[in-house]
């Protein structure tokens, strides 16, 4: 798309949106109700895209990992979004009275959504629901790293939606570039830290509020040997899943150093049982591009140099990075400096739960981190003592598929959060309002200033 087609484009929708100020319910409901409709006829077309786009990708896991949420959150806006949509009352100080207050949430108007490679469905349709439900029209651009995907999003939306209600925007770095310094009433961007402060920077100029969920290395945290089996099976699933190209996934493991040999075993014998024969195995979705394939290998090679071991889960496949443990990597490495995005997993061993938690809160905050123990003591400690977007206890990732929980991150993880009435919210002007009443007290609180006022004060001064 060229810049001056996508200024053409914003121009449509912005209109659109001054022209329709007040979008009631029916409009809100048909837009979500054409959203499901999109997922129902097209599953089959956008499932057969996402696995072009990877390589290998099985349809069973795209329809868990994103197929369903995304319908998930279209029913759970049908169901509620009328109810979010009504004036809250708020109550009113005794000195204002008979005045009243409430807040009444208004559509932005324009939402920009920026969409990444690794969940191209789930985290374009999870942003528009929240902007439909909450009465404002979309522009999404859709990541070049996942071309059919886009080809195929960019040639159904117009057969659920006029262009000036959602509009997909296809291109390179530069149309996103472009994208992003777009005058939009919000922009929700998803994708790495370094991308996200370019993208506040391209915002800043329009005062453009955003919404960045970014990533970061999220921390797995087990306590305990009780149910260790469970513990890892959940880990490694975490782990492995879309090949680890999750930002959410657990990026590393902190374990006492006494459970080290039994995790390792564990996890091996999870491997082999969940991807007997890997290297012909179709349910293991591939590395996106040979890129990001060469830049994990390259984490590994500088890893094993620096004195690191690696443990290869199964031989190597052409192409495509073997699954791994990797134990003492050294802190400065790549591997434990950046976010991994693969199916690697290095290994931390700690002497003690303060070790653990210190190593944690010594790092930049992770958009998430996951704890697993039995021991309610160690659950709450852990919950109140560790800061990180979003936390799971004795479970991985299910926590961003939840829609009555808010998700996004903190500090270099993220700002701002979306996902069921959270979403509404963040892209909806939360508007205040106060209506006074004929009859009322105010002009006794002005001047001249008599005895009521100095009476009243009195009462009010500290």
């Amino acid at each position: 798309m060229s810049a001056e087609s996508l200024q053409e484009s914003f121009a449509a929708i912005h209109a659109a949106s001054r022209r329709h100020i007040v979008v009631d319910w029916a409009t809100r409901q048909h837009r979500l109700q054409q959203l499901l409709l999109l997922l129902k006829e097209q599953q089959h077309a956008i499932t057969a895209a996402i696995a072009e786009d990877f390589g290998q990708r099985n349809p069973i896991e795209t329809s868990v990992l994103e197929l369903i949420p995304s319908t998930q959150a279209i029913q759970h806006a049908l169901k509620h979004g009328k109810k979010w949509m009504r004036k809250r009352p708020v109550k009113t100080s005794w000195l204002f009275l008979p005045a009243s207050n409430h807040v009444l949430p208004q559509p932005k108007g324009v939402i920009g959504i920026v969409v990444p490679w690794n969940y191209p469905l789930f985290l374009t349709i999870g942003p528009l629901v929240d902007a439909l439900v909450a009465g404002n029209r979309a522009m999404i651009k859709l990541s070049e790293h996942a071309p059919v995907f886009a080809a195929l999003m960019a040639r159904i939306i117009p057969l659920y939606f006029q262009d000036d209600e959602v509009n997909m925007v296809t291109g390179g770095a530069e149309v996103a570039a472009a994208f992003c310094a777009l005058p939009f009433d919000h922009l929700l961007f998803t994708g790495s830290t370094a991308i996200g402060k370019h993208v506040m920077q391209a915002a800043a100029p329009n005062l453009t509020p955003v919404t960045l969920e970014l990533g970061g290395k999220s921390p797995v945290l087990i306590h305990d040997v009780r149910h260790l089996q469970q513990a890892v099976a959940r880990i490694m699933y975490g782990k492995m899943v879309n090949a680890g190209q999750t930002c959410i996934a657990p990026d590393y493991l902190l374990i006492h150093h006494t459970l080290l040999d039994d995790f390792v075993a564990a996890a091996q014998a999870w491997f082999a049982k969940t991807y007997p024969k890997w290297e012909q195995n179709s349910d293991f979705t591939h590395i996106i591009n040979t890129q990001q394939n060469q830049r994990l290998q390259a984490y590994l090679d500088e890893a094993q140099i620096q004195g690191a071991r690696i443990m290869a889960l199964a031989p190597a496949k052409e192409g495509l990075i073997a699954p791994s443990l990797v134990i003492d990597a050294p802190n400065h490495c790549a591997l434990m400096q950046e976010e991994i995005f693969g199916p690697i997993l290095p290994i931390v061993t700690t002497a003690s739960l303060d070790d653990s938690i210190h190593y944690i809160n010594a790092r930049p905050r992770p958009l998430a981190c996951y704890v697993f123990s039995q021991d309610s003591a160690v659950q709450e400690r852990c919950l109140q003592e560790i800061v990180a977007g979003g936390m799971c206890i004795n479970e991985v990732l299910l926590h961003v598929v939840q829609d009555g929980l808010p998700f996004g991150g903190i500090g270099p993880s993220g700002m701002g959060a979306y996902h069921g009435k959270t979403g509404f919210d963040s892209l909806s002007h939360l508007k205040a309002v106060l209506v006074q009443k004929r009859f009322n007290t105010m002009g006794l609180m002005g001047p001249p200033y008599g005895v009521v006022i100095r009476s009243l004060l009195k009462i009010l001064k500290p």
